[in-house]
């Protein structure tokens, strides 16, 4: 029988020589691994930076606002009416040289709501104005309108002629397809645009 010598195991952090030097620990994928994760951070970043800057304008391209804003309904107005001349007036007014009074206009009933063009029939909600008219109905953005009262909705543009042909302050029943495809009737009160 041949007889082997036992050897001790080293201490953890001494050298099989009987030395204390502690070894340094290995790591030897931790380089690609740190490379990778800076390649992820800078390329989530650029695309992050990416899908802000385009999607700032993505939502509102063709956006149909359903219901003006005031100073837009006055620049129609002032647009409508003739420009009153700068000439100085005769010594005694008479009907027809008296300046014309801007009657005010008729209130416009709103929605709150933002519509683009569906793909077939309706108008897609891409924006619903909190609180508003519509919001207060229980319209969601992705929803699609596709009747106001008994007029249908056949595009965003038909569905702001229905809205503003509509009386503020009066119910009027909407047909809504959701986005899961079932069918709602809902019931809006229209607004006045202010």
């Amino acid at each position: 029988m041949e007889q082997t010598a036992l050897r001790p195991k080293p201490m953890p952090g001494q050298e099989p020589g009987g030395g204390s030097k502690p070894r340094a620990a290995r790591h030897p994928h931790a380089a690609p691994r740190r490379a990778r994760k800076l390649r992820t951070l800078l390329l989530a970043l650029f695309v992050g930076a990416v899908l802000v800057l385009s999607g700032v304008g993505l939502g509102t391209i063709g956006a149909t606002v359903i219901g003006m804003s005031r100073l837009a309904e006055l620049q129609r107005q002032m647009e409508r009416t003739p420009p009153v001349s700068t000439r100085s007036a005769p010594s005694s007014p008479s009907p027809s040289s008296a300046s014309p009074t801007l009657a005010p206009a008729p209130p416009r009933a709103a929605l709150g709501v933002e519509a683009v063009d569906a793909e077939k029939a309706g108008a897609v909600i891409v924006g619903v104005h909190v609180p508003g008219p519509g919001f207060a109905a229980g319209l969601v953005r992705g929803d699609v309108l596709l009747q106001v009262g008994r007029t249908r909705v056949d595009s965003a543009a038909d569905l702001a002629r229905a809205v503003a042909d509509t009386r503020p302050g009066k119910e009027v029943k909407l047909t809504v397809r959701h986005q899961s495809g079932g069918y709602q009737q809902l019931t809006a009160v229209p607004g006045i645009v202010t």
